[in-house]
C-alpha cells in the first residue's frame, strides 16, 4: 500500500510562486526549491517530473489562481473604463508595498525565459494575450456606455494599455521608486481621456 502524502501540490505551487518569483527560474536551485516547498527532493520529483516540468505547472497555477483575481475587474461582464483606470492604480499602490521588487511572475517569466524556453513562452504569450483581451472588453463596455468615442481604435487602445501595464510591472520588480510608477500609470491611464467622445468634454 502505497504512502499518504504529507503535503497538498497547491500549497507547493503556492511556494513556488513565491520563489521563483523572487529569484527567477535560472537563479533558482534544487535545493532552494526542495526548502522552500518543505519536501524532500524524491517527492519534489515524484510530483513534478522536473524542475522544468515544476515551473510550468507554477505558471499554471499562478495564471489560474493569482492573475484571475488580479485581472477580475477588466474581465468582468459589466468591466468599465472605471476599472482600466482602478487596474493601474492598484499596480501603483502594489510599488510601495509587498510586491516591491518581486513584480508579476509572469512579467518576470516574460523578461527572462520567454524567448528561450518554447515552453515558457507559450504561457508569456497566453498571458499577454489575456490581458490585452481584458482590455477590450472594458473598452467595448466603455463604448457602449458613451465613455469612449466609436470612433476609437480598440484593438489599438487595448494593445497600449497591454504595454504599459508589463512595463509598470516590469518597473516595480526592477525596485523603481514608487512615484515613477505612480507617475507612468496616471500617464497611461490619461489617453483614456483623449478617447472621450466630445459632448463629455464639453
Amino acid at each position: 500500500m502505497g504512502r499518504t502524502k504529507q503535503y497538498v501540490r497547491t500549497e507547493l505551487l503556492d511556494r513556488a510562486v513565491e520563489l521563483f518569483r523572487r529569484k527567477g527560474f535560472n537563479g533558482t536551485s534544487t535545493a532552494e526549491l526542495v526548502t522552500e516547498l518543505g519536501v524532500n527532493r524524491k517527492s519534489m520529483y515524484v510530483e513534478f517530473g522536473s524542475k522544468q516540468e515544476l515551473f510550468e505547472a507554477t505558471l499554471e497555477h499562478y495564471n489560474r489562481k493569482h492573475l484571475t483575481r488580479v485581472l477580475a475587474p477588466i474581465e468582468a461582464a459589466d468591466a468599465s473604463i472605471d476599472a482600466i483606470r482602478q487596474a493601474f492604480t492598484n499596480y501603483a499602490a502594489a510599488s510601495e508595498g509587498w510586491f516591491h521588487g518581486r513584480g508579476c511572475l509572469m512579467c518576470n517569466t516574460a523578461v527572462e525565459r520567454g524567448a528561450l524556453d518554447p515552453a515558457s513562452g507559450q504561457y508569456v504569450a497566453a498571458y499577454l494575450e489575456r490581458i490585452t483581451r481584458a482590455f477590450r472588453n472594458a473598452l467595448e463596455n466603455g463604448t457602449r456606455a458613451g465613455e469612449i468615442d466609436e470612433t476609437a481604435d480598440l484593438d489599438e487602445l487595448a494593445a497600449f494599455l497591454t504595454t504599459a501595464l508589463i512595463g509598470v510591472a516590469a518597473c516595480i520588480r526592477a525596485e523603481a521608486p514608487p512615484k515613477q510608477v505612480h507617475d507612468a500609470c496616471r500617464v497611461a491611464t490619461s489617453i483614456l481621456d483623449a478617447y472621450e467622445p466630445t459632448h463629455r468634454r464639453e
